[in-house]
């Protein structure tokens, strides 16, 4: 009998994240969905996904905490096996002009959406190799590939995993790890309430006229994380309606 496959999405329980475990599951992934507080969320999430027939677990933890993150994920991979598929979600913006904003905002920014990019992936990374597969899916921004204005941190932080996922993408290409990412345009979810208020303003400049969806970023990951995305490594992809980047 062969294993089912196994995917981690970090901050899997709302918005894109929540998308993107139901998409998973829906294809038969069992599922390891980190959060770091919304319990009630998390409940729902993991409800919601068990419809699927899959196992699904709840992985409670900071990303920016490097001790816990680490402790958990080796303690899971220990228990259980190789984590197939880590999709990296998780992420927050703190946005201000620059000569605003407070260095609290800055580093706890960059912490988050950055510096995770180790602590997740590298005690995953090592099973990946020794079992020659392995999928990761990072989540970006087209702010990481355009810059915008009051998102110095948040876009940083979002060109840095850009560069961070294309260097480890050409390091682990011949295990048969594929390591892409996807940069999402405008899409509104709990992260983005705020950019509602500009939404008239923010339409004129999307080719498409529409904001994306979670379920348009669920599908781009559906594609990478499927066998028909092997020759695809180190690309981003955009999903913004057709913004130029």
């Amino acid at each position: 009998m062969i294993n089912k496959r196994r995917a981690l999405i970090t901050g899997g329980t709302r918005g894109i994240g929540k998308a993107t475990s139901i998409m998973l599951a829906k294809n038969g992934y069992d599922l390891l969905i980190n959060y770091r507080t919304n319990v009630k969320a998390a409940e729902e999430t993991k409800k919601e996904v068990e419809k699927y027939n899959v196992n699904c677990k709840l992985l409670k933890f900071d990303v920016s905490d490097f001790d816990n993150t680490k402790k958990i994920i080796e303690k899971e991979i220990q228990d259980q096996g190789v984590i197939d598929i880590l999709i990296l979600n998780a992420g927050i913006k703190k946005d201000t002009l620059f000569p605003l904003m407070d260095r609290e905002d800055w580093d706890r920014v960059v912490d988050v959406n950055f510096k995770s990019f180790y602590y997740i992936v590298r005690p995953v990374i090592t099973g990946m190799i020794k079992q020659k597969f392995g999928k990761i899916v990072v989540i970006s921004s087209t702010a990481g590939l355009t810059g915008m204005i009051g998102q110095v941190n948040y876009a940083s932080t979002k060109f840095g995993i850009i560069g961070a996922a294309k260097s480890l993408a050409v390091e682990v290409a011949r295990k048969n790890v594929n390591v892409n990412i996807i940069a999402p345009g405008l899409i509104y979810t709990e992260m983005t309430q705020d950019l509602k208020e500009r939404h008239n303003e923010f339409m004129k400049t999307i080719p498409s006229r529409r904001p994306g969806t979670v379920d348009d970023i669920a599908n781009a990951v559906e594609f990478l994380v499927s066998d028909k995305s092997s020759y695809i490594i180190g690309q981003v992809i955009a999903v913004n309606g057709g913004v130029v980047t």
